[in-house]
């Protein structure tokens, strides 16, 4: 890959790498690091990366990542900053897009990122267990297993009213 197809890479993906990332920890300040360490990687490895397969390269490596920092962040948790609010339940739901952020918070980091991979991003199956390091049916399953909870969770009464 030369600089000129990194440039063009870093014009054509960030914006898509930052979305994804952004939608499944929903922290702008992290979601920015963590895309900045992608295409870090990506510019060490300049010289072996397929200008082809570099949309590949950075989707997985940013969400590596970002699955390191999740894990680190639930072995470090700190009630001091939790309020209140954040674990009880308000009961009332005005807005649908919070009622499905709601859904997708309650999905596993797997469920929630193959969802977003394909529902969100567009990609196909083969892309996504390329990207998450899964088998093609364990992609299946995920995506099944999450759409399906989140019809349940968007279909029941209790979260509409």
């Amino acid at each position: 890959m030369t600089v000129k197809e990194y440039n063009n890479a870093v014009e054509l993906h960030s914006d898509h790498v930052f979305r994804f990332i952004l939608k499944s920890i929903r922290d702008q300040e992290k979601a920015k690091d963590i895309v900045q360490d992608a295409f870090e990687k990506l510019w060490h490895k300049v010289e072996e990366v397929d200008a082809l397969k570099c949309k590949a390269y950075l989707f997985t490596t940013a969400y590596r990542r970002m699955i390191d920092i999740i894990r680190r962040e639930k072995k470090q948790g700190n009630w001091n900053e939790v309020s209140e609010k954040s674990y009880s339940h308000s009961g009332h739901y005005s807005d649908l897009s919070e009622i499905l952020q709601s859904a997708l918070a309650q999905l596993t980091e797997v469920q929630r990122s193959v969802i977003m991979l394909r529902d969100y991003e567009g990609y196909d199956y083969n892309e996504i267990s390329e990207i998450t390091n899964l088998s093609l049916s364990q992609v299946k399953v995920y995506i099944f297993r999450a759409r399906k909870y989140l019809k349940d969770y968007l279909v029941s009464i209790e979260t509409v009213v």
